[in-house]
């Protein structure tokens, strides 16, 4: 096992959007270098670039720094070290772990078809494997690995375990094109092993490349990094996850309303378990986090216990912060923001309102109290309590409230009061209460109401309604 300080890498082709699963995977990788004093570092794999976009890559920057991801050091590119990778395939030569190869595509077509017609497995062999250079045309050629042809190759894998590659089945892998631009295959290992990576952990889509990545660690007598391929993550219906089951991107959840806590505390249970820990911290999640709780079938992205996560941290989360993210998600959802009252009310009520909502979108709705302007118009079920009765009460309460300490401990005689002198009880008062503060038959407290609105906006709210 490798003894040095832990290094993990996160390395996102900006091709898109941040995909959820890439969050999870970035996830995994920070909270196990977080959590050993470790590096976590940032790379975008841009070499592809037909595909690779500037927006993608800020897009995968937003996600991540959503997610409360942080990484060391500047961001790397690979398209820009391809001299360095294009210098190791040269190396490579050098060493006689690989070799010129001279064969044309349609060379290598003819070799394959002939290989397929015999019934073998179409691995091309190049014959310039292991020519005389004097036999060498002036020609373009590619650089190819020389891979073992016998025996096999063993990846010992944190997550899926012992996986046996036969050599046979692999070709001599390209490391060099002919137009001298370095292969992805290559990229990746230099990459790693230059930044000094000790802990390769990705998407198990990428356990195949493990075997041929590992050539060329052993190629240019590099310390093999530790592999760990986790599960991809499929839809409720466990197929792999895509647009039918909802939101694939980080940013769409940001934007649907899912706090970031929550969101980071889902994922890292999201095919990963220690006991039965279900709500944690990050810190917590730091300390916890390790390879052997990694899972090995794919996990299920499963909306209600996502639901719930969030919910708890929405519960626990200080104030300041949660009024800054609601601020964010306004922002993300393409909402209205806040005024200045709005965000003195909504500081006001976030105690209690944060107790019952576990997104944003909720807690917004709790707070519609707060957001409203007069004259307050209920909805039809809420308006069914503000019946002739209903209003002379309000219009009876308005001048006691006038004059009323704007305590809870005040209030509440008054309206006690004011239902037993009606022959009612309070549930009976509550209704054209909520109707006249809120315009809805479900609020938060009528109390917790009142003292965040205030005792003018109060009064003026029920003279409204009492007309």
């Amino acid at each position: 096992m490798c003894s040095a300080p832990v290094v993990t890498r996160f390395a996102p082709s900006p091709t898109g959007y941040l995909h959820i699963g890439g969050g999870r995977t970035a996830l995994f990788n920070w909270l196990y270098a977080r959590g050993r004093g470790g590096k976590f570092l940032l790379r975008i794999e841009d070499t592809d670039r037909e595909r690779s976009t500037p927006g993608a890559t800020a897009a995968i920057l937003r996600g991540l720094t959503w997610l409360g991801l942080d990484w060391d050091g500047e961001v790397v590119s690979q398209f820009e070290r391809r001299d360095r990778h294009a210098e190791v395939a040269h190396q490579m030569l050098t060493r006689g772990t690989a070799y010129k190869c001279f064969s044309t595509q349609e060379e290598i077509a003819t070799f394959r078809a002939a290989e397929e017609a015999a019934g073998r497995y179409p691995v091309f062999l190049s014959p310039w494997r292991d020519a005389d250079p004097a036999t060498y045309p002036d020609a373009p050629y590619a650089i190819r690995m020389k891979a073992p042809r016998t025996g096999e190759t063993i990846i010992d894998d944190q997550v899926q375990g012992r996986v046996v590659i036969q050599n046979a089945t692999l070709d001599d892998m390209i490391v060099l094109r002919s137009d001298g631009t370095p292969v992805y295959m290559l990229a990746v290992v230099v990459d790693d092993h230059d930044m000094g990576v000790t802990h390769v952990i990705r998407g198990d889509d990428h356990l195949n490349n493990a075997a041929r990545q590992q050539m060329v660690y052993d190629a240019m007598g590099w310390q093999i990094p530790i592999w760990a391929h986790i599960p991809l993550i499929h839809g409720p219906d466990g197929k792999k996850l895509s647009k039918r089951h909802g939101a694939t991107g980080v940013e769409e959840y940001q934007a649907m309303g899912y706090p970031a806590a929550g969101m980071r505390n889902y994922l890292t249970r999201l095919g990963w378990a220690q006991g039965d820990a279900e709500i944690f911290t990050s810190d917590e999640a730091k300390k916890m986090f390790d390879l052997s709780g990694i899972g090995r079938a794919p996990a299920r992205l499963d909306f209600k216990k996502l639901e719930n996560t969030c919910g708890h941290h929405m519960a626990l989360a200080d104030d300041a912060a949660l009024l800054h993210e609601l601020q964010a998600y306004l922002a993300a959802a393409g909402r209205p923001g806040l005024t200045g009252d709005q965000t003195t009310r909504m500081t006001a009520a976030l105690p209690f309102l944060k107790k019952s909502a576990k997104t944003f979108p909720e807690l917004v709705d709790k707070a519609e109290f707060l957001m409203a302007s007069r004259p307050v118009v209920p909805d039809a079920k809420a308006a069914e309590a503000l019946d002739t009765v209903s209003r002379g009460i309000l219009k009876s309460l308005t001048p006691q409230l006038q004059n009323a300490n704007w305590t809870k401990e005040a209030l509440e005689p008054i309206l006690t009061e004011a239902a037993t002198a009606n022959g009612i009880g309070f549930g009976k008062l509550a209704a054209p209460l909520r109707a006249a503060l809120a315009g809805r038959s479900v609020t938060p407290s009528v109390y917790d109401m009142m003292l965040v609105i205030g005792r003018e906006e109060t009064v003026a709210r029920l003279q409204d309604a009492s007309h």
